[in-house]
């Protein structure tokens, strides 16, 4: 495509870290292309959408962005509008197609790859490509010093609320080498935390048994690249937890004693009718282990209130369990019955109403816990990654802090000490909230 040639495009990423980093692939392509990136619609000749579909609350959002889209489109007859990732999979039956009939491109999740053919006039495929490789064009829409880094694809996992496998398929890994090219490149970029992501990442290499390769062995890789940068792991599954992976993150040097591990439930009824592969043993288990052989570990974990057959002292159970398990951060979702999912099927389908009423209450004894755990770090000095900074104020986070999913560090520097993308010495002074108030220190970590 010639400069006077060059067409600009606008981007929206909706859903989860692992979607953003699909809408990177795509939008890379587009710019390998000759297309250009712009931050204001009105000034693109096409408008992408990237969707999330795993729950209503999701395609809601995605519905309104379509909407805004389609006015953005009745401005000028020439733009073109596309709608990609898991919401073109989930309308099997082309409702959404009908409902939104000025959308002119419609991009399965494998087909991010190929955007560009597709605004040069070709038919999605919707055929299967592995993952986007350390080959594939692609731009970082993080901040600079923070960047996804996807794994794999896809969900073995098969839990019965569950729509991932159906919308993203079988799980798919990276090879080893691949994931550390991309490592290194964003490395010597000037990137500070490396963020690991995919559907399940303990899962990772269970598609390819015969390479040897897991996230343990994954992760000391990353570990032994050269650099001042962390790494944090989302997405683990508590059935996929080995020996090999709780020792490399208690010994590795760049690997954050943060782990992400959604557990859903503790009843063993409840674990069963959602096949989560565990019991409420298991998981004692393993939270035990964890807190024992990884100092400061920070335990983050969701569950779901509502499901199917859930009776009163299996709730009360799942709260007890919280309380005593004293997770540092934790997410709390009702019940969805999502269509095609064994789940739906299911009897004794609890009332949306009381399936929110049970989420609420025990997020609401959640968030008590984690203030008065956040009071208890006033007067400790803290590592942290300054993400932004204004009038005299910083925005930062520590090991507890996931981007875009958990809590803030809130640093008063009047002289202006802080700069983003750099590590941070920090005291820990008051709570504001759920949050943490800092100023910068000049003491040394215990």
């Amino acid at each position: 495509m010639s400069p006077r040639n060059r067409k600009n495009f606008y981007a929206v990423s909706l859903g989860c870290p692992k979607n953003l980093s699909d809408l990177e692939v795509l939008s890379g392509g587009l710019l390998a292309a000759g297309w250009t990136l712009t931050t204001d619609p009105e000034n693109a000749d096409a408008y992408l959408i990237n969707t999330c579909a795993f729950i209503p609350a999701a395609r809601n959002e995605a519905f309104d962005e379509i909407r805004k889209g389609v006015v953005w489109k009745n401005g000028d007859p020439r733009r073109k509008l596309a709608v990609a990732g898991c919401l073109s999979v989930y309308d099997a039956d082309g409702a959404v197609r009908r409902m939104f009939p000025q959308v002119d491109f419609w991009l399965g999740i494998d087909d991010i790859v190929r955007a560009d053919r597709v605004f040069g006039g070709e038919t999605p495929s919707f055929s299967k490509i592995l993952l986007a490789d350390e080959t594939a064009p692609r731009i970082q829409l993080t901040l600079p010093h923070l960047a996804y880094l996807k794994i794999a694809d896809g969900c073995v996992n098969c839990c019965t609320f569950c729509a991932i496998p159906r919308l993203r398929g079988r799980l798919r890994s990276l090879p080893v080498a691949s994931v550390v090219a991309q490592a290194r490149e964003r490395i010597e970029a000037g990137v500070k935390e490396l963020v690991v992501v995919a559907q399940d990442t303990t899962s990772y290499g269970l598609d390819r048994k015969s390479s040897g390769e897991t996230l343990a062995g994954l992760l000391g890789e990353l570990d032994r690249i050269d650099g001042d940068f962390v790494i944090r792991v989302l997405y683990t599954h508590p059935a996929h937890y080995s020996r090999q992976l709780i020792d490399v993150i208690h010994t590795g040097s760049k690997i954050l004693p943060y782990l992400d591990i959604p557990l859903q439930h503790i009843s063993d009824p409840m674990l069963k009718a959602m096949n989560r592969h565990v019991t409420r043993k298991d998981i004692e288990t393993l939270i035990g282990k964890l807190r024992r052989e990884i100092p400061g570990v920070i335990l983050r974990s969701t569950f779901i209130a509502g499901f199917p057959g859930e009776t009163e002292a299996q709730f009360e159970e799942l709260c007890d369990f919280c309380r005593d398990a004293k997770f540092e951060r934790m997410g709390v979702f009702p019940f969805s019955a999502e269509p095609g999912t064994p789940a739906a099927a299911l009897s004794g389908q609890i009332p949306v109403a009381v399936a929110e009423e049970r989420a609420t209450l025990l997020m609401k004894r959640q968030i008590a816990r984690m203030q008065r755990v956040q009071k208890k770090r006033i007067g400790s000095v803290e590592k942290v990654l300054v993400d932004a900074c204004g009038d005299g104020v910083a925005w930062a986070r520590g090991v507890a802090d996931a981007p875009e999913i958990d809590n803030l560090v809130l640093i008063d520097d009047p002289r202006r000490r802080c700069k983003p993308g750099v590590f941070a010495e920090v005291e820990i002074t008051g709570t504001q909230n759920c949050d943490v108030v800092a100023r910068t220190s000049q003491k040394k970590r215990k």
